[in-house]
């Protein structure tokens, strides 16, 4: 991790690594937290793959749906690390995502209590990863990583 570029969230989810993994990379999963509450998420594709899409779609009141993520899925190494970017849309075609361009990492390790759930977001230069703070990525990063943990959590329970 390079601090003037890039930023990043950790969080022990008190469950086993395989049930945040399925929280990732199944799609009815994914849409119950990958917003930050109360917006709801609508998961147009996700296939985790290498050169896999992953588009979502947000709504702040349950109508109309408005674009959120258009990415492309650049590694997937299975219940370890997804790695993916904005950079390039789900068809591969170069784009200019609004806030700021990015490639994330999440990596799932095992840890006594559950998982050791790890997010680091690269930013291009330091303007853009400023501009991601600024806009608030401790608080919308932090919140859904709270809103996977609590729903790993609970399905943990079931």
């Amino acid at each position: 991790m390079k601090p003037d570029l890039d930023l990043s969230v950790e969080r022990v989810i008190r469950a086993p690594r395989v049930t945040v993994w399925r929280a990732w990379t199944d799609q009815s999963r994914l849409a119950k937290w990958w917003v930050p509450a109360p917006a709801h998420c609508r998961v147009d594709r996700l296939d985790v793959r290498p050169g896999g899409g992953f588009v979502t779609r947000l709504s702040d009141d349950g109508g109309e749906f408005v674009p959120h993520m258009d990415a492309t899925f650049l590694v997937v190494d299975e219940y370890e690390r997804i790695v993916f970017t904005n950079a390039v849309d789900s068809a591969w075609r170069p784009a200019s995502p609004v806030p700021v361009a990015m490639t994330a990492e999440v990596t799932f390790n095992d840890h006594p209590d559950g998982t050791d759930y790890r997010v680091v977001v690269r930013h291009g230069d330091p303007a853009a990863r400023a501009r991601h703070q600024e806009l608030g990525f401790a608080d919308g990063w932090g919140s859904v990583t709270a809103q996977l943990a609590g729903f790993a959590e609970s399905e943990e329970t079931r």
